[in-house]
């Protein structure tokens, strides 16, 4: 009705005041086009939209066409595709979809999203993730993949999408909280302009060689997981990206001889901001002491884990030996009447032959009774 009045009221108006009233009724045009209503169960506000914790189970539809900011975070939603977003929205840049309880994120999914730059998956349980999620011309720059993945078993197929090479404006990605154990080999090398990786609680026990090697990093958390130590080769990775910081505290470090060359570089290298927070975790003589109070005569090769070894050999000797003597007390107790037979029987025998040798003593010892045997033998 306000749109109405405005243009008619333009009619009475001189040129100057008709053409101002022109401007307005298409900017009022554009704010009724943009704004189709906010969906069902959301909150909207000027250009934020917000369906939180809404038990929703698919992405709503009826967004406005200005949305810049979208929250659908905390529901259940298992699967997201090409259907998710079936009208284009050109000024989305922020989309978070945390905690929805996702699986599978399919094929051309984000197509309609051209300029979304931060994606936020993270608090889900992906399984699958389709290479072709995000087009080629996609702008995205920051992805947040915090405990996003269910399980180790998913986690290759999961980050075989890194691989693809059509990320190119990715700029921050976070990994961390999530069971890795070991990184798909080349899961970056498509990452040209990386310079943000989060790695930290991925329970990650070596970084392989090349892994971090064609990223431009400039900050790389490594934090609360299971390295135990460095190979030459990964700090010689390190040492070429000049101005990378890499935070490694919270590791289970070895503080054995294999540990000299990490020590070195630790003391002559200005990449780890949080140096003083690394400790040994075993032998137990050293644990909990920080690395760089560690004198080299302080290292020993094995010695702590040779002793556990060693235990654990005798152990597991002990209990081969226990098994085999139950066996061989419960083969006795099947033949038990068949083991009692025969010794009756080698009883016997000695006992027969023992007489044969009593009878010829006695003979040999009496000469009457030797002469009255060879008489009867003639």
């Amino acid at each position: 009705m306000r749109l109405l009045s405005t243009a008619s009221g333009c009619k009475r108006g001189d040129g100057t005041q008709r053409k101002w009233c022109v401007m307005r009724v298409f900017f009022l045009l554009a704010v009724v086009v943009s704004c189709r209503g906010c969906p069902d169960q959301c909150l909207c506000s000027t250009q934020t939209v917000k369906c939180q914790n809404r038990h929703l189970t698919a992405i709503p539809h009826s967004l406005p066409a200005n949305t810049k900011f979208l929250f659908v975070t905390g529901n259940r939603i298992p699967r997201i595709g090409a259907d998710s977003f079936p009208a284009r929205l050109d000024q989305l840049t922020d989309l978070y979809l945390s905690g929805n309880k996702m699986e599978h994120v399919d094929a051309m999914v984000f197509d309609n999203l051209p300029n979304l730059a931060r994606l936020d998956l993270s608090n889900n349980t992906i399984h699958s993730f389709n290479d072709t999620a995000f087009s080629d011309d996609n702008r995205l720059q920051v992805l947040n993949l915090s405990r996003a993945f269910n399980n180790h078993s998913f986690t290759e197929e999961v980050l075989s999408f890194l691989q693809r090479g059509n990320l190119l404006q990715l700029a921050s990605l976070d990994l961390s909280n999530n069971d890795l154990v070991v990184l798909p080999d080349g899961a970056f090398t498509g990452l040209a302009k990386l310079s943000n990786l989060s790695l930290q609680n991925s329970s990650i026990v070596a970084v392989q060689n090349g892994t971090l090697m064609a990223p431009p990093l400039r900050d790389l958390d490594l934090r609360d997981n299971s390295l135990r130590e460095l190979p030459n080769v990964t700090l010689a990775e390190f040492s070429l990206k000049a101005g990378l910081q890499i935070h490694l505290a919270g590791n289970p470090w070895r503080c054995d001889c294999f540990i000299e060359d990490l020590l070195a570089w630790l003391r002559n290298s200005d990449q780890v901001p949080d140096v003083q927070n690394l400790t040994c975790a075993d032998p137990a003589g050293l644990r909990r002491q920080p690395l760089l109070q560690i004198r080299q005569s302080e290292l020993e090769c094995y010695s702590g884990d040779m002793k556990g070894v060693l235990e654990t050999s005798y152990v597991f000797l002990g209990l081969v030996l226990a098994l085999i003597g139950v066996i061989f007390l419960l083969v006795l107790y099947l033949n038990r009447k068949g083991i009692k037979r025969w010794m009756y029987n080698f009883r016997d025998a000695c006992r027969d032959h023992m007489e044969g040798y009593h009878y010829r003593y006695e003979i040999n010892s009496e000469p009457r009774l030797a002469n009255l045997s060879i008489n009867s033998d003639v």
